[in-house]
């Protein structure tokens, strides 16, 4: 399938040309099993201050991740390192596109994946049979179906293993050995069916702290990780910039053409950040919501508004983007949508007498909220 129309494009696809121009320019030492070195990675992930000459064109490399740069420096030195990676945090904080974005410079496939669930069991993870074949020759490595860390195991590549904490404790700790041992057992095909792991081989994991339904990780499993802590965004700034950079992606991908409103996505990043964070910029408390205040949650309410805007008529409005975010701040309780009133009445009604402008359009759009 063409990536114009994929509605998600790997992101080994999305960004081809940036990865072959860094790794046609890489100098560094790279580790067994990678395509590039340590410095490309992070070179591709935070982006160069300058371009990159590749076929006689000049390449600018953007930066991807906007968080921690000394967080995806440890991460990569992790992998390089053949131990696990984790990745912690509250939802929305962009720890799955940190694992993809690793994926794709480290061996060039993002796609290799475990989503966990409730109903996630071992041979999801590691393999199950084609009964068909099976029953016609037995078991065979032609029977088998490899699931997401064989495949991993045997060509040499990340596997990525989506909220692993939603997963049962005790299918989780099916990976302990393989993370202990770099082998894999398959016990149907006897002496021919041990599986070493292949250089490049790791595990990317990912895991909410704060979110429901979640299932403790076993101290064992545990220990086969190094942890690395993704933190919500701090800096309104940076907040308003990921949500416009985000937006603006969507946009291209989805065929729509209109310009992102940055006056309305600071209003956005700043309800955002003062509602996670429990205080306004005025030094007012706010009762927090029940519901995760994520970054990912803010750029998903503006795209909502724009998308409103581009198909119902108009423009992006305070008045849209209102009516957007009761339902994703009152999605986990009913009693959220009291304090989100009563953060307009009191936080964003000063903000109006003080500022005007579209901080008044934006407390008069308080009607929406019933």
């Amino acid at each position: 399938m063409k990536k114009e129309k994929m509605i998600k494009p790997p992101v080994e696809v999305s960004y081809a040309e940036e990865l072959a121009a860094i790794k046609s320019n890489d100098s560094g030492r790279v580790p067994e099993g990678w395509k590039m070195s340590p410095m490309a990675v992070r070179t591709f992930i935070l982006g160069s201050k300058n371009p990159i000459e590749y076929k006689g064109k000049s390449i600018e490399i953007k930066k991807k991740y906007l968080g921690n740069d000394t967080l995806v420096e440890r991460c990569i030195v992790t992998l390089a390192g053949n131990r696990g990676l984790m990745l912690v945090g509250e939802p929305g904080t962009a720890k799955t596109m940190l694992s993809e974005l690793l994926s794709a410079a480290i061996c060039g496939v993002s796609t290799n994946t475990i989503q966990g669930t409730a109903g996630t069991t071992e041979d999801m993870i590691k393999y199950s049979w084609n009964y068909a074949l099976l029953l016609a020759n037995g078991p065979t490595r032609e029977a088998l179906v490899p699931s997401p860390l064989y495949v991993g195991m045997e060509k040499g590549i990340i596997t990525r293993f989506e909220e692993i904490t939603r997963t049962p404790a005790e299918i989780q700790d099916s990976l302990i050995s393989v993370l202990s041992d770099k082998v894999l057992n398959v016990p149907e095909l006897g002496d021919e069916g041990f599986l070493f792991a292949k250089r490049g081989f790791n595990v990317i994991g990912t895991a909410n702290t704060r979110d429901k339904g979640v299932n403790e990780m076993s101290s064992a499993l545990k220990r086969r990780f190094n942890f690395e802590t993704v933190m919500p965004v701090r800096d309104v700034s940076l907040e308003k910039q990921i949500i416009v950079s985000e937006v603006e992606k969507l946009a291209r991908a989805g065929g729509v053409d209109m310009p992102v409103n940055e006056d309305i996505a600071e209003i956005l990043a700043s309800t955002y950040h003062e509602l996670r964070e429990g205080v306004s910029s005025m030094g007012h408390r706010i009762d927090k919501p029940s519901s995760v205040m994520s970054t990912a949650e803010a750029v998903s309410v503006y795209y909502q508004t724009m998308l409103t805007a581009y198909y119902y008529g108009g423009e992006i409005s305070v008045d849209g983007l209102v009516d957007n975010l009761v339902g994703a701040v009152t999605k986990e309780s009913k009693d959220d949508a009291e304090k989100l009133r009563s953060y307009f009445n009191t936080v964003i009604k000063d903000k109006s007498n003080k500022e005007g402008g579209l901080w008044e359009s934006y407390y008069q759009a308080r009607t929406h909220l019933n």
